[in-house]
């Protein structure tokens, strides 16, 4: 299978600069290039998942097995006992894609109808890297409490919903009642799933570097939905929160923010960290935090220049930079290289060091599918995050290679065991499953839906792109 960089190369891509002297502006044609592509693309496809069957039709007789009169015997097999909804469907296997549209990637508020393109491309990455069959619900609504309720609804068709690119506040509230309230896993991607993936790039810059997490300085810049995530889950994982300074649009957190104070209600995760976080007491903006700090983690406004080289060179010794806004990151490689930072990583492709949340979502949920647990616990996400860097660790680590790529499909059954494994040991799993048997299981079904893929491309079932 070729590599993003051999695809790119072949459809006549150019490649990414190295030096210094990079022109600027083919970085920014190259960052808007896969949008040009996608409008060539979308409507050659007509949307990118459809739904295909599993079962074999041998004659127009089988219908009355998988249909009526046949399809009345596991109905009531159901009815009777409802756990065996899990063997007689597919809802063990079924994710349901769930957005309002109201933050959009970079987009913002683009609405149900406007977001159904990235939900089914998040359908696609699912099936593609996960084996899960994910089915993309955009709902009409911007109220988080009929939000809730909709999900809530759709649960007996579902083994898990993806909540995604819904805005904060909002986002944590639906997140955290639906948690409390389903009885399927619930997921936030914006939230869990950078976190996961940005955990695992931190364990293993910081072996890089050699500091140790629970003694390290960390800056997150930016206060939103993916960032209260990280810090939440870094917590857990070891970093001291009285070690960390959180810097929202309006500056550093702290508990004297009179914005902050007056909207607390709404605003808990903000407040929650104003408390906890920043025992120094340091006030000012990003570049008043990253005096003395050991890590940078931006997920904040797209570049460049949103942080300047002269900031981050009064960070310490070995440095490390996390600069995670696309398209264009917080910084260029280049400036960050020469402010003396020692491992540096973004969201893009391009560049070394790809911190994506598609190296996380389809084997987290491979294992709690594989499994059936009742929710995704952080110390599943901690476990998903160690499998990640370890992977990367027996890849060959050094400061351009913190993670694997999505090329190194072995990741997603590596993590779907680490989930499947603690989940059982949380008891909140459903299934009793040995580790041999959960990597054989996670390997055959992402390796049968990669090579369906795969051959339909190759068959004409799916038809040949046009050249873009």
């Amino acid at each position: 299978m070729q590599t993003i960089k051999e695809m790119e190369a072949s459809a006549g891509v150019a490649q990414a600069p190295d030096s210094p002297a990079a022109d600027v502006e083919s970085m920014l044609a190259r960052a808007k290039k896969p949008a040009a592509d996608a409008m060539i693309l979308h409507p050659f496809y007509k949307g990118k998942v459809e739904v295909t069957l599993k079962c074999a039709v041998r004659d127009l007789n089988d219908f009355a097995i998988w249909y009526t009169p046949g399809v009345a015997a596991p109905c009531k097999a159901i009815q009777a006992d409802p756990e065996t909804v899990y063997e007689h469907t597919n809802k063990g296997n079924m994710v349901a894609v769930v957005s309002d549209g109201t933050r959009v990637l970079g987009l913002g508020d683009i609405g149900a109808k406007g977001a159904i393109p990235v939900m089914e491309g998040k359908a696609l990455l699912y099936k593609y890297l996960g084996g899960v069959d994910a089915f993309p619900i955009c709902l009409d609504t911007k109220d988080p409490d009929e939000l809730i309720r909709a999900v809530l609804m759709l649960q007996p068709c579902f083994g898990g919903v993806n909540l995604e690119d819904i805005s904060q506040p909002k986002c944590f509230y639906i997140l955290d009642t639906l948690r409390q309230r389903a009885e399927i896993p619930i997921w936030h991607d914006d939230q869990q799933g950078t976190a996961t993936v940005a955990l695992a790039g931190l364990i293993n810059a910081l072996k890089i570097v050699g500091k140790r997490m629970d003694e390290i300085k960390v800056v997150f810049q930016g206060a939103g939905a993916s960032n209260v995530a990280c810090t939440r889950l870094m917590f857990a994982a070891g970093l001291k929160p009285e070690n960390c300074i959180v810097v929202d649009s309006r500056g550093i957190l702290h508990p004297d923010r009179e914005d902050l104070q007056r909207r607390k209600t709404e605003y808990v995760d903000k407040w929650r960290l104003c408390n906890i976080t920043n025992a120094a007491g340091r006030t000012g903006g990003i570049a008043e935090a990253l005096v003395g700090a050991d890590v940078c983690l931006a997920l904040s406004t797209p570049g460049p220049g949103t942080l300047h080289t002269d900031w981050v060179r009064k960070m310490a010794e070995d440095s490390i930079v996390f600069a995670m806004a696309n398209p264009i990151p917080e910084m260029w490689p280049w400036e960050a290289k020469e402010a003396g930072v020692r491992v540096f990583a973004t969201g893009r492709s391009d560049f070394a060091n790809q911190v994506n949340n598609s190296l996380g979502f389809p084997g987290i949920f491979r294992g709690a599918l594989d499994v059936r647990a009742r929710t995704i616990t952080d110390e599943m996400c901690i476990a998903a995050a160690t499998a990640l860097a370890d992977t990367a660790v027996e890849r060959g680590l050094d400061a351009e290679h913190i993670l694997p790529t999505m090329d190194d499909w072995e990741v997603f059954p590596r993590e779907a065991v680490a989930v499947g494994m603690k989940a059982q040991e949380q008891g909140i799993a459903r299934l009793t499953v040995k580790k041999d048997d959960l990597l054989r299981g996670a390997s055959d079904i992402i390796a049968r839906s990669r090579s369906l893929t795969q051959w339909m491309m190759r068959n004409g079932f799916i038809a040949e792109a046009p050249e873009v």
